[in-house]
């Protein structure tokens, strides 16, 4: 049975102390000033964690502040107004409804957050590592099992180096490597065939997005500098992302639906 299990048991057999309130809350009270002082007296590499954590938890807070604070918004109401006299300072007035709304910067975070996981294929089923992976014996008697050799399609750029076969773990073989994929436009309802700039994002690992591994679901950049894209102030796009719609290795080319 593992420790806190034992002290809950305690708590229902025998309860707690009669000031534990009382003394959770000197605690926390100490709390501030016992960080207070470790922040004030630590250094080098425990003082820069500290601080990361910091700020972590302070952007957290910041963030959390920003969304209850509300603004009030002044507007013409539309609806008809009731019959009935209106005194003669109101005549040339408009009715001016009042309504409670969120700011501006929380409004845009929320409709970036709500738009960036929309995706053709929101679910996927993950890929395991053995599926992944396939052992690959080395050494001089060949008794060796640390390397592996990747059985899926992988992208590798133009300015890639392999690393010496004696210290190389991950093995991509040349036959499963891709630049190109066949990228349908949404809107467009016209596919083109694109070159791959690199893999943002792999659904079944973050292991597998460092190794530039792509199976159904992952999100590639591509070039779309041919299409012709621009900007709202006129710039040429050069890369977009889209998302794998098939499974490479069994087809042996990339599909893609490109996320506009």
């Amino acid at each position: 049975m593992p420790q806190h299990e034992h002290m809950e048991r305690h708590k229902k057999l025998h309860g707690v102390r009669m000031d534990q309130m009382e003394r959770d809350r000197k605690r926390e009270a100490r709390k501030s000033h016992k960080l207070s002082k470790f922040a004030q007296k630590s250094f080098g590499l425990k003082a820069k964690l500290f601080n990361q954590k910091r700020f972590k938890e302070k952007a957290a807070m910041k963030k959390t502040i920003a969304l209850h604070q509300q603004g009030s918004n002044k507007h013409a109401n539309d609806e008809k107004m009731n019959d009935g006299a209106v005194p003669a300072y109101l005549l040339d007035r408009e009715e001016v409804s009042r309504a409670k709304v969120l700011s501006n910067t929380v409004k845009q975070k929320r409709k970036e957050k709500a738009g960036k996981w929309t995706v053709p294929i929101p679910k996927v089923k993950p890929v395991a590592d053995d599926e992944m992976f396939k052992q690959f014996k080395s050494g001089k008697r060949q008794k060796k099992n640390w390397k592996r050799m990747i059985t899926k399609v992988t992208f590798v750029g133009d300015a890639y180096t392999r690393k010496a076969p004696k210290y190389e773990r991950f093995i991509r073989p040349t036959g499963l490597r891709m630049k190109k994929a066949h990228v349908t436009h949404p809107e467009l309802k016209t596919t083109f065939c694109l070159d791959i700039l690199g893999v943002k994002k792999n659904p079944s690992s973050s292991l597998y997005t460092n190794l530039g591994v792509m199976t159904k679901g992952t999100i590639v950049e591509v070039n779309v500098s041919e299409l012709g894209l621009v900007t709202q102030s006129g710039k040429v796009v050069w890369g977009k992302y889209a998302q794998v719609t098939n499974n490479p290795e069994l087809d042996g080319c990339i599909n893609a639906v490109l996320l506009v």
